[in-house]
């Protein structure tokens, strides 16, 4: 990870957009914590603050564009071919396919905020012949908003904090992973309870 963050640090906002490509089309990138450390640089006045934006939302949709090119032209198969280089195994596949198909575009929104998931949605996306229109909107929103959100947190704990970041920013994280798995459980109840409220299975006496 040290040797992504100094070439950020060296390269600016060049190589942001070239990492953050990597890292939402699906490779072992860090590419929360290379915002929260692009945002510690604006703050600290060793990135230009207009550039970085700007090379930060460009490098994360064009990763996603690319994730959904992918999935338009080959289709599944490259997961299956190369989902050990991307950490995908068939287990996370189907979870990620079955919420794609009950929620598509929200899962293309919010996936980005779930590491490992955002690529496979634009894939799943591309493979079910969604339109781009229709995949756009909400995978470029969702992208401009993950951006914005961890560029702001890298500058407001570096104005705060300065060097001490790292400590900052992974009990932030810790806290959100928390947040993530409470609304992710909150959500398989729900469903849970909505798959078997027409059968009545839980008003069945034991």
């Amino acid at each position: 990870m040290e040797a992504v963050l100094d070439w950020v640090a060296v390269y600016g906002p060049g190589a942001l957009f070239g990492l953050l490509i990597l890292g939402v089309v699906g490779l072992p990138i860090p590419d929360e914590t290379l915002l929260v450390f692009s945002g510690y640089l604006i703050s600290q006045g060793k990135l230009n603050r207009e550039a970085t934006v700007l090379a930060a939302i460009a490098g994360s949709l064009s990763g996603i564009t690319i994730s959904y090119i992918i999935g338009r032209t080959l289709g599944l198969g490259v997961v299956h071919r190369f989902g050990k280089y991307l950490h995908v195994d068939d287990e996370k596949l189907n979870y990620v396919r079955a919420w794609f198909d009950r929620r598509g575009h929200w899962a293309l929104f919010a996936g980005y905020y779930i590491a490992g998931v955002r690529h496979l949605t634009a894939i799943l996306a591309g493979a079910s012949k969604l339109r781009f229109r229709s995949f756009a909107l909400p995978a470029f929103s969702g992208g401009i908003c993950w951006v914005l959100l961890f560029l702001t947190i890298g500058y407001y704990v570096g104005r705060a904090v300065g060097d001490d970041w790292k400590r900052i920013f992974a009990v932030i994280e810790g806290y959100m992973h928390l947040i993530s798995y409470v609304l992710l459980a909150a959500g398989a109840a729900y469903l849970i309870y909505r798959w078997g409220k027409p059968r009545g299975w839980w008003q069945r006496p034991l």
